[in-house]
């Protein structure tokens, strides 16, 4: 429930200001005139006016989870025969994410003016993305709005799963290497220092294993500040250059040229792309329209050149899977899967069963990533304590020689 600054005047004439809660200038007024008054004026208070313009401004965050379980509750209701003000009205008082609910009612207020759902879904393009406004136009075109938003929730689930999964994929090296370091600084913090102490105290030659490892100590302590420093300024360096045009495409070519996650990545992005395409065909979008729509899917410069080279083609009258094969990223099974499904006029269909066989695809090849990096972290991890016992307990063992 919004809340309206207005300023009225009453039977007599004379000037009436105040605030009203409303959901949507229109009902303010006729709540106005319901009290007899004639509005000059009506305005979102300062509070609200700031808080559309943050979410309109992307103050927060929504996620697809979130978008999905809206759609579907939207597609229920309305399928139902529920107005779809009156079901936007209901989803907004039930949803416990503060920026959707501000969505919500902005959306509402458009729609109770008369406008469609998708005017009101375009204000906020950090939620909605151009696929989600092209499937409610083609719901809202073909009059079949509450299929629409089923798609729609199809789409915001497919897609968080993939995020899911590729983050999930991601964030284990992530941890593996935080975790190496962590080691690794502790035994140069804590133990080695300690063990320093005894060997001063000893007296004596240590062995030249240990001293190397005394030596790679303090060359690491001594130097630590400036590593710090080299790092943070190549890590910005490599901000600053890959905001560039050259940089962002060599950002994206080095990306999908690491082993394993450049498949990944790949793997990623061909199974959104097929299941994304299917989507639009199926919603009535026209495919040059769906090419444009997924160039803003991705900010890798080598797929996205692909996309615009496969748009072109197609434009320039060859068909799709020629254009894909002519682009030279997509894989031949998705060329070939994708003139199969031209030819049988059955495009939609067969790209949606690529999409389902690229999804499993990504999950073998997660499941081959952390099965290699389990063993592998194992192994370096013991090694790092291998090498810190062998040196600094090798004295020990030679105290006799130390002590002569």
């Amino acid at each position: 429930m919004g809340s309206y600054v207005y300023i009225a005047r009453d039977t007599g004439g004379l000037r009436r200001e105040g605030v009203l809660p409303a959901a949507t200038p229109n009902e303010a007024l006729d709540i106005l005139h319901h009290r007899g008054l004639t509005p000059i004026s009506i305005e979102e208070t300062a509070a609200q006016k700031k808080q559309r313009q943050r979410a309109v401004a992307g103050g927060g965050r929504v996620k697809s989870a979130e978008l999905a379980a809206l759609s579907w509750q939207l597609s229920t209701m309305v399928e139902g025969g529920i107005a779809i003000t009156t079901a936007l009205e209901i989803v907004a008082g039930d949803t416990t994410n503060a920026q959707l609910k501000v969505v919500l009612h902005r959306t509402l207020a458009k729609v109770s003016e008369g406008r469609p759902l998708s005017d009101g879904l375009k204000e906020f393009p950090h939620i909605f993305a151009r696929i989600a406004i092209a499937i409610v136009v083609a719901g809202e075109t073909s009059g079949n709005l509450a299929q629409a938003l089923q798609t729609l929730a199809e789409y915001f689930e497919s897609r968080d799963r993939l995020i899911r999964k590729v983050k999930g994929a991601l964030a284990y090296p992530v941890f593996v290497l935080v975790l190496i370091t962590s080691i690794v600084a502790a035994i140069m913090v804590f133990v080695v220092p300690r063990f320093r102490a005894i060997f001063d105290q000893l007296g004596g030659k240590l062995p030249a294993f240990t001293r190397a490892f005394m030596q790679f100590h303090d060359l690491l302590s001594h130097n630590a500040l400036y590593l710090i420093v080299a790092v943070a300024v190549l890590t910005g360096a490599g901000v600053v250059f890959s905001r560039t045009g050259k940089g962002h495409k060599v950002l994206s070519q080095v990306v999908l040229g690491l082993p394993l996650f450049g498949r990944l990545i790949s793997e990623a992005f061909v199974a959104t792309f097929c299941s994304t395409i299917a989507m639009l065909l199926e919603s009535g979008v026209p495919v040059l329209d769906a090419f444009e729509i997924l160039r803003g899917m991705t900010s890798n410069d080598v797929i996205d050149s692909a996309i615009a080279t496969t748009k072109q083609h197609i434009t320039g009258g060859s068909n799709i899977a020629i254009s894909m094969a002519a682009a030279g990223f997509f894989p031949n099974m998705v060329v070939k899967m994708t003139q199969v499904g031209e030819e049988s006029g059955s495009l939609a269909a067969v790209l949606r069963k690529t999409s389902e066989h690229y999804e499993r695809r990504l999950t073998s090849t997660i499941d081959t990533l952390t099965g290699l990096l389990e063993p592998l972290m194992i192994v370096v991890i013991g090694a790092i304590v291998l090498v810190a016992v062998v040196a600094l307990y090798l004295p020990v063992f030679t105290i006799s020689d130390m002590a002569g």
